[in-house]
């Protein structure tokens, strides 16, 4: 009800500001009224006709709000109950009564009061104000009942209202929005407006309730289900005490008769007590209980002092390695050598030892085939692209899923503590931000240093100095020197025809045929078979390759024997029906094509998968004294080229010749198979005999290879890789093999078979080389002037005799 003054000019209204509550037409709500001007207008409200005027602030946080601070809008409110408290504060029930827009605002003296005009709703009475009318209605019904914080009596109040705008205006008052939201409502006139508006904002209130709901749902039901295991666990302590059992559900007891059993050192035996104490504190669904008991699991199941008894028959661990082994007669002894000590001590520290050989050797089944032969377990780990130092040291138990090294996992798989662990690929670890594994390697390779073995997960020191190590490598270089330093190198060099053919008979045609399912009776393959296709089919250090072509065979033997009807078929491969199985030959029955050749040497080279034969080839040409170099050659091998053209160079001028012949010509030097890289010092020799034959005109025996680095002066230098390039020379058909005087220590250990078929000769510089290579001597006048003249023609000028 307005003051029936309101309409005089000078009539204003005693003014309350609200802090963070917007009232509306028709609705009663409580306030607490304690700044002074505030409760001054209140109190001047209640002497004369209890009428007060409220208006939200626009900042909740400013305590003397001025006119600028207040909304435009207010409500005229009727004080329906006055209560003053101790403390000052006046606690009012206001009715909302008028909508007003608030003209002038005016300071009196003790509060702040304000000249308002009436402002009516506009109710078009539409069929489309109904329909949003009912549907306000329905949403606010689904909004009371998924919102615990409005009360439900609300809803019975909402039944008795007949008006439409105090039904928008009531049900804008119960919603629990923004006030910068319900100012907006309380300043919206028109009605078929302010009811789109409730019902945008109930749609997307009900929205947002429902994801609420979903999202107690889901954690109530977590929660339901964590309490019920609690509870039930705690059942069945229970039953267990009733039962007289014990109430820490046996896992407490059997996890220290696991402890007790395992016969742990000392220290470990302390740790492993004390996390069990923790475990026994923790709540049994406490997520470090897992972490707990997973830790005692590990150190319980390691075998402390679980060993297996060595087989120390010397004779019997010899024989099983000649049935499984053909040849390697080097690391056989090596072998034997071991348990021999062992079985004269009776205790020796794990060797270490590294088999660096081409692949399909039979580094790794080595491996296995001794500790089969000495009677202890066989465990394997491939290190090739490792590059986390976590793998051999493991992960700290802070963090999550945390598991010990790959050397304690190992052995805990074992089950003993002396097992033949080998070490695959050792020469391709890697490293980068997470850390260098070959240094992590360092401790455990080291028999002075690995009986107290740490790993990050143990946190105790580990025996591992009873392990027989065994490592494997295709090259050394790529290894830590400090890792090589620990370790015994035994080279396995590759296979030569006979040991091939002697492997494929006893090893590897048995497996296939029974891989194959057909009766060795049926399939027939000579000697001279294998040695066909061992040289024309493969050409390799290994076995591999001649496994694959053996097995190609027995799969076209198989289906041969599964269509024929006779029961006594038996099939034969010879050396004629043999391209029918494998096809055309891959190689030539020699890698040297022909006896001599005019700027053509053989080098030898040494790879990863062995050693090579290297066809090294120089033509001249005219032009303007360029060195050019094809074949992909390496930096080295660049300069290995440069050396041997500045040789040659030295020698021509000891001859008669122009001093500008050689810038009138132009050198290409070519290494075959240009797509695959090659670089070294090794093959200087072989560059400086390819150079000197094409210049005088010479040809090179092609059945002479040679190997080894060249100064400016001539001089020969000691390389690498002696094993792997005689046997390739051998395999290649090469009659005689000349080696660096420095290398002539190393002919003993070269195998039989290379030093029975082919004539080693030493050499020291390169006239020694050109006496051995060129087809005949080398006239260091009458040769060079009949290659100027054929080369040049008759342009040149020839020097006198």
């Amino acid at each position: 009800m307005l003051h029936e003054d309101m309409d005089e000019p000078d009539f204003a209204y005693p003014l309350v500001p609200l802090r963070d509550v917007v009232i509306f037409p028709s609705m009663t709500t409580g306030i607490l009224v304690g700044r002074q001007p505030s409760v001054n207008a209140v109190e001047r409200s209640i002497e004369t006709d209890k009428i007060l005027l409220v208006v939200t602030q626009r900042d909740p946080a400013v305590d003397d709000p001025t006119s600028e601070n207040l909304y435009r809008v207010g409500t005229l409110a009727k004080i329906g109950l006055f209560l003053r408290l101790p403390d000052g504060t006046i606690k009012i029930v206001l009715e909302g009564e008028t909508r007003v827009l608030i003209q002038e605002y005016i300071e009196m003296d003790n509060f702040l009061a304000a000249r308002v005009q009436p402002l009516e709703t506009i109710d078009r009475n539409t069929r489309e104000t109904e329909a949003l009318s009912r549907r306000v209605e329905s949403f606010f019904n689904d909004y009371v009942r998924m919102n615990h914080r409005v009360p439900n009596e609300v809803l019975i109040s909402l039944q008795s209202i007949e008006d439409r705008s105090s039904l928008a205006d009531t049900v804008a008052a119960h919603l629990i929005i923004r006030n910068e939201v319900k100012q907006e409502l309380l300043e919206t006139l028109d009605l078929e407006e302010r009811l789109i508006m409730l019902s945008r904002i109930l749609d997307e209130e009900l929205q947002i309730l429902k994801v609420e709901k979903d999202l107690d749902e889901k954690v109530s039901n977590q929660v339901q289900k964590s309490q019920r295991e609690i509870f039930l666990h705690e059942k069945i302590k229970a039953i267990k005490r009733e039962l007289g059992q014990s109430d820490e559900f046996d896992e407490y007891r059997e996890m220290r008769r696991k402890i007790r059993k395992a016969r742990m050192s000392k220290e470990a035996k302390k740790v492993v007590y004390r996390e069990l104490e923790r475990l026994r504190m923790m709540s049994p669904m406490a997520p470090e209980a897992t972490v707990v008991r997973n830790y005692i699991d590990t150190l319980t199941s390691l075998p402390w002092y679980k060993r297996t008894k060595d087989n120390l028959d010397i004779e019997q661990v010899m024989k099983k390695l000649d049935a499984d082994h053909y040849g390697l007669e080097k690391v056989k002894e090596r072998v034997l050598e071991f348990l021999s000590v062992v079985k004269l001590t009776g205790n020796l520290k794990g060797p270490i030892i590294c088999f660096v050989g081409p692949p399909g050797v039979g580094k790794t089944s080595l491996g296995r085939s001794i500790a089969d032969a000495i009677g202890r377990k066989f465990v394997r780990v491939s290190l090739g692209g490792t590059r986390d130092e976590a793998e051999i040291r493991g992960h700290r138990r802070t963090y999550i899923g945390s598991i010990p090294g790959r050397i304690i996992q190992m052995l805990r798989k074992a089950g003993t503590r002396n097992p033949v662990f080998l070490l695959d690929e050792i020469d391709k670890l890697s490293s980068d931000f997470r850390g260098d594994p070959a240094s992590a390697l360092l401790e455990v390779l080291d028999p002075e240093q690995n009986k107290h073995f740490s790993d990050n997960y143990l946190e105790v020191d580990f025996d591992v100095s009873e392990v027989m190590f065994i490592t494997t490598a295709n090259v050394i270089y790529t290894i830590p020197p400090a890792l090589k330093d620990r370790m015994e190198i035994i080279r396995l060099p590759g296979y030569l025809l006979h040991e091939k053919i002697a492997i494929a008979q006893r090893f590897l045609l048995p497996k296939q045929m029974k891989q194959h399912g057909f009766d060795p009776d049926k399939f027939k393959i000579s000697t001279a078979t294998l040695t066909e296709m061992i040289q024309r089919y493969t050409r390799e250090s290994g076995v591999r390759n001649l496994e694959r072509e053996i097995a190609s065979i027995c799969r076209k033997v198989a289906k041969k024997l599964a269509m024929s009807t006779k029961k006594d078929h038996v099939v034969r491969i010879t050396k004629k029906n043999l391209s029918i199985y494998l096809g055309v030959p891959k190689f030539s029955e020699s890698e040297i094509d022909e006896p001599q050749s005019t700027g053509m040497a053989t080098g030898l080279a040494w790879t990863e998968a062995g050693g090579e034969i290297l066809n090294i080839e120089v033509t001249l040409m005219p032009g303007k004294g360029e060195l050019i170099l094809t074949g992909q050659l390496g930096d080295v091998m660049q300069e290995s080229a440069k050396i041997a053209l500045s040789y040659a160079r030295n020698k021509c001028m000891l001859l008669p010749l122009p001093n500008d012949f050689l810038s009138t010509i132009d050198i290409h030097v070519h290494v075959p198979e240009g797509a695959i890289p090659k670089d070294g010092p090794s093959a200087g020799v072989a560059i400086s005999t390819a150079l000197i034959s094409a210049l005088f005109d010479i040809p090179v025996r092609r059945d002479v290879a040679m190997t080894g680095e060249v100064t400016l002066r001539g001089k020969i230098l000691p390389i690498g890789g002696i094993n792997e390039k005689s046997v390739a020379a051998l395999r290649a058909g090469v009659r005689k093999l000349l080696l660096p005087r420095g290398n002539e220590k190393n002919i003993k250990e070269l195998p039989e078979e290379v030093r029975k078929n082919l004539k080693i000769v030493i050499v020291g510089s390169m006239d020694e080389v050109l006496v051995h290579v060129l087809t005949k001597k080398l006239d260091w006048g009458v040769e060079r002037r009949r290659r100027v003249g054929g080369f040049f023609g008759e342009g040149v000028q020839k020097p006198a005799n």
